[in-house]
């Protein structure tokens, strides 16, 4: 199985989290509160890479969250 990735996203002024381009449960007032859900997915959902996007659409930041494999051997 392909790791997953969850997606941490801007619509207007609250974030929402996405996996294969569905929006997982509500929308959230900060980006923290949706990075949190979005990790609390993942650990529930075997795993994966976490994907945040900034208000520009760019990835501001991206992690492995446990058990997903990461490729790296250090932390960051």
């Amino acid at each position: 199985m392909a790791a997953q990735q969850v997606f941490v996203i801007p619509v207007g002024t609250f974030w929402a989290v996405k996996v294969n381009g569905t929006t997982i449960g509500d929308t959230h007032r900060t980006q923290a509160l949706a990075v949190s859900a979005a990790r609390t997915w993942l650990q529930q959902h075997s795993g994966g890479e976490l994907v945040i996007l900034g208000q520009d659409g760019k990835i501001r930041d991206k992690d492995t969250v446990y058990p997903g494999n990461d490729p790296r051997n250090t932390r960051g």
